[in-house]
């Protein structure tokens, strides 16, 4: 038996009529109207009903699946296969949280040698930057919130492409995710940080430099226990490094561990907008306003030299933040700020990223095939690189070749603390075409 999808859509919405679908079935798994087993109508039907086509609802069926909600049975359609239910019914194992080691290896940068900016980015740069020159800077200290003409452009592009409606005032400026990260700890209790394990080794350092406690979670998999610990730091829309995108269940689960044990959840929006399949998945912040902090930055979209990001927080942890930042006055450049709201408004920011998915998906292929034959691809292959598990000492030996080459491939290991995973990170983001047909030459032969 099927069950009906009280779905509304707005023919008159700029947003896309297989969004408006996605969300509202997301909408009804979440609130219990959908619960885990329900069979859908066939997309045929459920076209017929709302009067779109097959195709409208296959885009938003093929979103559902990819982020977890749903699940296609072969000769049996399609069913629900995530919702606050799971949570509730399988209560979460204790003891798999692992104390970190004290020190960790600092980032080694990215996987690839720095190539200049594109020509379209430089351009997009000068203009902007020439007409900071012709404004009015502040006479004082700058609003320690950040500009508000970029805290207007980033809250509009907060909600339509992460799914999270914000305003103006509930958007920070910040000089990236490390920095929002540092901000986001002072507002919270000294007890330690959960962080993936194998991750983001700068967020590693940010939380052991707060005189904090590393504790190492799963980078895949459900969530432990999360009792004792001030706040879990995850990057859900592509796990850094191994490349997994945390499921419908795992959000929930994670959602409700960290509502059961009052841990808040810090999102890491990791290369969220760089998906080839479908479109991005959605905030975890978009499930639980009050219970996430989400993290952005520039440093993918435009440039990494830019060092600005943003942060959207819980109301409770507010303001402690803004008093440390106002007292500080630890904020972005106003002219930079201005520069990339200038950015923002014409546009680029969107060219440059729609640009970036073409590329990139054109060479994910490329470097799946040419390494597939040599080592296990760890995850799904999204954003700019691929993580690729093999033993460590065939990969330190492909790392050397690649040096000797011109070209830093990054070895997992070192973003492990406890996990013991061993291979390579190979970026494909700064090469051009040319350079990234030798460098993966260049890894083949050490390789094979």
């Amino acid at each position: 038996m099927t069950t009906p999808l009280p779905v509304r859509l707005d023919r008159d919405s700029r947003t896309p009529l297989s969004v408006q679908l996605a969300d509202g079935v997301r909408r009804l798994a979440l609130d219990g109207t959908l619960v885990v087993g329900d069979r859908l109508p066939s997309t045929r039907a459920l076209a017929s009903e709302l009067g779109i086509s097959r195709a409208t609802v296959d885009t938003a069926w093929d979103q559902l699946r990819a982020e977890g909600w749903l699940e296609g049975r072969t000769g049996s359609g399609t069913w629900v296969s995530a919702g606050p239910e799971v949570a509730r019914r399988q209560a979460a194992p204790r003891a798999t949280a692992t104390p970190s080691p004290p020190l960790v290896p600092m980032d080694a940068g990215t996987p690839w040698r720095p190539t200049p900016l594109p020509r379209t980015t430089r351009a997009a740069w000068r203009r902007a930057w020439r007409s900071v020159t012709d404004a009015t800077p502040p006479r004082g200290y700058d609003d320690p919130l950040g500009l508000p003409a970029l805290r207007t452009a980033l809250a509009e592009r907060i909600a339509r492409t992460r799914g999270l409606d914000v305003d103006p005032d509930d958007v920070l400026v910040t000089s990236g995710t490390t920095q929002g990260l540092r901000h986001v700890l002072t507002g919270l209790p000294p007890l330690p940080v959960g962080v993936e394990d194998p991750g983001y080794r700068a967020a590693v350092a940010v939380v052991l430099a707060s005189g904090r406690q590393v504790v190492d979670l799963p980078a895949a998999g459900p969530v432990g226990d999360l009792s004792g610990l001030a706040a879990v730091y995850v990057t859900p829309a592509h796990q850094h490094p191994l490349g997994h995108v945390m499921g419908a269940d795992e959000r929930v689960r994670l959602l409700a561990e960290a509502e059961r044990t009052g841990v808040l959840v810090i999102e890491d929006d990791y290369d969220s907008e760089f998906r080839y399949d479908v479109a991005p998945v959605p905030a975890l912040a978009a499930m639980a306003r009050g219970q996430v902090a989400l993290l952005g930055t520039a440093s993918k979209s435009v440039m990494p030299s830019l060092r600005l990001g943003w942060a959207v927080l819980p109301d409770g942890l507010r303001p402690t933040v803004d008093a440390f930042r106002a007292l500080t006055h630890d904020t972005p450049p106003w002219a930079v700020q201005a520069a990339f709201a200038v950015m923002l408004r014409d546009g680029h920011v969107d060219a440059v990223v729609r640009a970036a998915r073409r590329a990139y998906a054109e060479r994910a292929p490329r470097v799946v095939a040419a390494l597939s034959p040599y080592a296990e691809l760890a995850g799904p292959v999204a954003g700019m690189y691929s993580t690729w598990l093999l033993e460590e000492e065939r990969a330190v030996a492909a790392r050397k070749a690649a040096e000797e080459a011109g070209f830093r491939v990054n070895l997992l290991s070192t973003y492990c603390r406890s996990a013991g995973l061993s291979g390579l990170v190979v970026g494909f983001g700064g090469p051009d075409d040319a350079e990234l047909d030798r460098a993966l030459d260049v890894l083949v032969r050490a390789l094979r």
